[in-house]
């Protein structure tokens, strides 16, 4: 087996804007957009230095009845993690674009910076400095 990796799924309303809004705000890059003909997203990726997410709109299909919109389901039970340099930074782009601040940035007792956001359609995001693989944080 290759190594592993876990790549989170979200499902939009509005999944061509918030694909905008993530670029835009949080630095996500498009590695690939597949348009489903009807002015939503059928499939997208989007990287975040070697990470990524997909996502696409909500939709009423056999995986659409597994996962929904943070708006439909009235709260999320995941959140991505994403590991960054600079917490404050991201955090004031996300808070002029629009995102409601959850967890302001703060340092926390085991190493790192985190602050907590969710987008314009509620899910959760989180970013940190804390980096599990670095030297100094493994074997704790």
């Amino acid at each position: 087996m290759k190594g592993s990796c876990i790549i989170p799924t979200l499902r939009y309303e509005n999944a061509p804007r918030m694909i905008e809004w993530l670029c835009d705000t949080f630095g996500f890059v498009r590695h690939m957009v597949v348009d489903d003909g009807a002015g939503g997203i059928a499939h997208a990726q989007l990287t975040f230095g070697n990470a990524m997410i997909m996502l696409g709109s909500a939709r009423d299909d056999d995986f659409g009845t597994l996962q929904s919109t943070a708006r439909a389901v009235g709260g999320i039970s995941q959140s991505p993690y994403i590991i960054v340099d600079e917490v404050d930074a991201i955090c004031e782009k996300a808070r002029a674009a629009g995102a409601e601040i959850t967890m302001k940035p703060k340092d926390e007792d085991y190493g790192g910076r985190f602050f907590s956001c969710r987008d314009p359609e509620g899910q959760l995001w989180n970013f940190g400095t804390y980096d599990p693989w670095s030297a100094e944080h493994k074997n704790r």
